[in-house]
């Protein structure tokens, strides 16, 4: 069976706070390892009202330590915004805690807007050649040291910590091949490369000490829900979310909207259909029909399970029936 993993924001909803998105990301990787998702992970994210998982290796320790067994890790770390140094410690540290479970992946997104990137990173001086560098430089700090070797992140230096690259087009897709690391790609949110960006992946992978063969793993939104029609009112408070985000009036998420797609102006409409085409709503068995479908198409190694939903008892309601789903996927022609 194909893994499924969770990406969780730790969204913060109307009337709520950055607390109480923790304490339910926190029951969620409860529930996610009961339910046999292989991976929890949450995203660097800056500046937006809606999501509290700023502070990613922070929040990663707190999960890990409400768990005991699912991986837990960083999808991703916007590295761009960190020494590498740094970063080897954050998540030697984790690794050390919790010995096995880490995950680290790297984006090279600011995870933000111009100006929160300015505040973060203090310049904003373009290199295209920075990112690869960088991903370089925190693989030699998590190595085993040189008998030389002068600077050393303590803890982290040779340390078992899997790096991924993530990506939303084929740039990562390239590194990630080169690199020879698993690929995680945004397909739950920028699904434009997604093809491309798997057989560049595919076709120029070179293997590695991490990694003897491509593995891919993509992101997927589900909301799903016992009848149809409750699963498209749960979807309605992503689809304010993006088109929010979109307007450039990022908040908090919102409550959901009867009928809000059908109503939307046709423009949003549409860049909500694009945006979101990789997309399952609906019945257990409408969204393992989309979910097969999308594993055919891809050939995905891996799901990466995302569902903003503003009920935390409806959320944790989708993940089940996605872990029941995967038990019944057939991928028969």
């Amino acid at each position: 069976m194909i893994p499924f993993s969770v990406l969780d924001l730790s969204p913060i909803i109307e009337g709520g706070t950055a607390a109480q998105a923790f304490r339910n990301s926190r029951d969620l990787a409860q529930h996610a390892e009961a339910w046999g998702y292989n991976r929890y992970w949450v995203a660097e994210h800056h500046n937006i009202p809606g999501v509290a998982s700023a502070a990613t290796s922070v929040l990663i320790g707190y999960l890990a330590e409400a768990t005991s067994r699912i991986r837990v890790g960083a999808g991703g770390i916007m590295l761009p915004n960190h020494a590498p140094l740094q970063i080897a410690e954050q998540f030697g540290t984790l690794e050390s805690l919790y010995p096995g479970r880490i995950d680290l992946g790297l984006g090279r997104a600011p995870g933000s807007d111009p100006l929160t990137a300015r505040a973060l990173r203090r310049n904003l001086d373009s290199d295209p050649n920075a990112f690869p560098r960088d991903v370089i430089e925190l693989q030699a700090f998590l190595a085993e040291p040189g008998p030389n070797q002068a600077l050393k992140a303590v803890p982290g230096a040779g340390l078992d910590i899997p790096l991924w690259i993530l990506g939303s087009s084929t740039f990562g897709a390239q590194l990630a091949a080169h690199l020879g690391l698993p690929y995680a790609f945004a397909s739950h949110f920028a699904p434009g490369d997604l093809m491309p960006a798997i057989d560049i992946y595919r076709r120029n992978f070179q293997p590695s000490e991490q990694l003897a063969k491509p593995y891919v793993m993509l992101g997927y939104n589900v909301f799903a829900a016992d009848n149809e029609e409750e699963a498209r009112l749960l979807a309605s408070s992503a689809q304010q979310s993006f088109v929010a985000l979109r307007t450039g009036t990022p908040g908090k998420l919102p409550p959901p909207v009867p009928n809000y797609l059908e109503n939307l102006d046709p423009r949003a409409r549409a860049m909500l259909e694009t945006v979101l085409s990789c997309t399952a709503i609906g019945t257990p068995d409408m969204v393992r029909e989309r979910i097969e479908d999308f594993i055919r198409l891809t050939g995905a190694d891996e799901l990466m399970l995302t569902s903003m939903m503003y009920d935390h008892k409806a959320r944790l309601r989708s993940y089940e029936i996605a872990a029941e789903v995967r038990e019944s996927i057939s991928l028969a022609a």
